[in-house]
C-alpha cells in the first residue's frame, strides 16, 4: 500500500515538473526568439502597445474645440543626380591627369550611347596632392627616415544628372567599366515643389470646412470662439529613410555532429527604404509607390476657445460724421450749408 501510494506521489510530481519544465521552455524561447526582422522591416507587429491605448482610449468632453488635419504627398523626382568619386595615381602630374582623363571620357562615351550628353555631367576636382614615401638610410650607427615624393594622387567627383530611373543601371556599367565603384549618393530634385504646397493647403482648407460644418451640426457656433492657429510644412528626401537590418541563422548543426568549433561569418548589413506611414494622416496624395519618392507634408492645427463673457456682450461703437459744405459766391462770400448724411 505504502509502495502504491509513493509511486503516485512520485508520477505526480513528474507530471508537475514536466508541465512546469515545458511552460519555463515556452517563456524562455518566447523572450529569447530574435523578431529583429519582423518588427525593423516592416513584415508585421507583433504587439503594439500604443495602437492598443488608441482603441481602448477614454474620450474626455471639453468645451475646447480643436481641428488638426495633416496631408502628405508622394512626389517622384522630376530629375537625378548620381555623384561618384574617382580617385587617380601616377608618377607624374602630367600622367596622373592624362590617366584620369582618359577614364572619364570613356564614362562618357558611354553614357552618350545610352542618351545622356554633355550638358548632363560635370566634373568636381577634389584634390591633386604629391603622394610621398619613407625613404630609408642605413648609416653606421643609426638609420635616417625621410619622405620622399613617388608620385601625385588626383582626386575628382563626377556629377551625372538623369531623368528616370531605368537610365541609372547604364550609368552603374558605364562607371564599372571604368573602373569607378564608389557611388557617392543619389540627389533628387523637383521642378516645382510650390504646386505641391499649394495642392496640399488646397485639400487642408476643404478638409478645415467639412470639419466646422461637422462642429456646427452638433450645436457650436463658431463665430462665439475665439482662434489660434499654428502650421508646418515639411520635405523629406529619400536619403533620410534608409534603415539598416541583418537577416541571418547562426545556428550549425553539421559543426555540433562532428564535433568542431564554430567559425563566425561576418553578416551581411542590408538597408531598404521605410518611407513616412499614413496612420496620422488626413489626407494622402499619391498614396501607392514603386520606388523611392520625395516625401511633401503640411499641418494645419486650429484651436476654438469659447469667448468669455465680456468679449460676447462688447457694444459696438459707430462714429458719425457731419459734413458741411462750403458754398462760395462769384462775388466772394462763403456760405456754410450742412447737408443730412442720417437718413
Amino acid at each position: 500500500m505504502k509502495k502504491s501510494n509513493l509511486a503516485l506521489l512520485l508520477l505526480l510530481f513528474s507530471c508537475y515538473f514536466l508541465s512546469a519544465q515545458h511552460k519555463g521552455n515556452y517563456n524562455q524561447i518566447t523572450r529569447d526568439i530574435s523578431r529583429q526582422n519582423i518588427l525593423t522591416s516592416g513584415n508585421a507587429h507583433i504587439y503594439n502597445p500604443v495602437a492598443q491605448q488608441q482603441i481602448y482610449k477614454v474620450l474626455q468632453a471639453s468645451n475646447i474645440l480643436t481641428i488638426d488635419v495633416k496631408a502628405l504627398q508622394n512626389v517622384s523626382a522630376t530629375t537625378y543626380t548620381a555623384v561618384f568619386n574617382l580617385s587617380q595615381i601616377g608618377p607624374t602630374a602630367e600622367a596622373t591627369n592624362s590617366i584620369m582623363k582618359k577614364r572619364i571620357d570613356s564614362i562618357k562615351m558611354r553614357l552618350n550611347a545610352k542618351g545622356i550628353t554633355q550638358k548632363d555631367i560635370a566634373i568636381d576636382v577634389i584634390s591633386f596632392v604629391p603622394v610621398y614615401e619613407i625613404e630609408v638610410i642605413k648609416k653606421l650607427f643609426s638609420k635616417t627616415y625621410t619622405e620622399v615624393p613617388k608620385g601625385f594622387e588626383l582626386q575628382q567627383n563626377i556629377y551625372i544628372q538623369f531623368s528616370k530611373t531605368n537610365q541609372f543601371e547604364f550609368i552603374l556599367e558605364a562607371c564599372a567599366k571604368s573602373e569607378v565603384y564608389n557611388l557617392v549618393k543619389v540627389d533628387y530634385f523637383i521642378e516645382n515643389i510650390q504646386a505641391v504646397y499649394k495642392n496640399l493647403q488646397d485639400q487642408l482648407l476643404k478638409l478645415i470646412e467639412n470639419k466646422k460644418g461637422y462642429y456646427e451640426v452638433l450645436g457650436f457656433d463658431l463665430t462665439q470662439y475665439n482662434i489660434a492657429i499654428a502650421d508646418d510644412k515639411y520635405c523629406y528626401f529619400p536619403k533620410d529613410f534608409y534603415q539598416s537590418y541583418q537577416a541571418f541563422n547562426s545556428v550549425s548543426f553539421e559543426a555540433l555532429n562532428k564535433d568542431k568549433g564554430v567559425t563566425t561569418a561576418k553578416k551581411q548589413t542590408s538597408y531598404y527604404y521605410q518611407p513616412l506611414t499614413y496612420e496620422s494622416y488626413d489626407v494622402v496624395i499619391n498614396p501607392s509607390i514603386l520606388e523611392p519618392v520625395v516625401q511633401i507634408g503640411m499641418n494645419i492645427k486650429l484651436v476654438f476657445t469659447p469667448k468669455t463673457k465680456e468679449e460676447k456682450e462688447k457694444p459696438i461703437t459707430k462714429t458719425e460724421i457731419d459734413h458741411k459744405y462750403y458754398v462760395i459766391s462769384p462775388n466772394g462770400t462763403i456760405d456754410v450749408k450742412e447737408l443730412n448724411t442720417k437718413n
